[in-house]
């Protein structure tokens, strides 16, 4: 979190720093007003502006380190006491939805990988036949040149590099993104609370 939005954080393990395998793994934000989370250059109505970038990248950080398939829990702690009856309801859902929505637009992010390595796969796999074809052709046509083996190899060799791409999308460009989706559906489960100096004092 950046200084300009006076935010400060902290990470608990469960209600009451219980360890216990069903207690939700809770972050702590402090913030001076509710308006600070969220992206202020969003014209977008309040409950469904994106998140400040800040805020994000802490949340995002915080939940990427933890192991575990743990329940989430975000306590918001506003120091400004003008907190309206609905804003809770309103930060949770506009939290809720917007980590569903990067979950989707995550999702669309890998399909459209997969789409271009399947594209990416079939023209490397006709390049590498072409070139394979052209290999014997020219092995044919040059045998009795001492550079026929040379030209030969080449083509060979620039066929399999076609297809070294696809093969890196599908062995490994597409799990990171499989992970990030689950990152922000788990997130967007986040169970999100939040307290201002009014409410906490009418604790017990």
């Amino acid at each position: 979190m950046t200084p300009d939005h006076a935010v400060a954080a902290s990470a608990s393990q469960g209600e009451g720093g219980r360890t216990a395998a069903h207690a939700p793994e809770v972050l702590e934000l402090h913030v001076g007003e509710l308006r600070q989370l969220f992206n202020s250059m969003d014209p977008a109505p309040f409950r469904e502006r994106d998140l400040d970038p800040a805020a994000e990248a802490y949340i995002v950080d915080w939940a990427r380190e933890l192991k575990g398939g743990r329940a989430l829990a975000l306590r918001v702690h506003v120091d400004n006491p003008q907190v309206r009856p609905d804003d809770p309801a309103m930060l949770r859902e506009a939290i809720g939805q917007y980590f569903r929505q990067r979950a989707q637009a995550t999702q669309r992010r890998l399909h459209r990988l997969f789409r271009v390595g399947r594209i990416s796969l079939l023209i490397g796999l006709a390049f590498l036949a072409a070139a394979l074809a052209a290999s014997e052709g020219v092995g044919a046509l040059l045998q009795k040149e001492r550079y026929a083996r040379l030209v030969q190899e080449s083509l060979v060799i620039g066929g399999w590099v076609a297809l070294w791409r696809p093969m890196e999308i599908f062995l490994y460009d597409w799990w990171p993104i499989r992970g990030e989706v689950r990152l922000y559906e788990r997130l967007g489960r986040m169970d999100v609370s939040l307290l201002s100096p009014a409410a906490e004092g009418r604790s017990p």
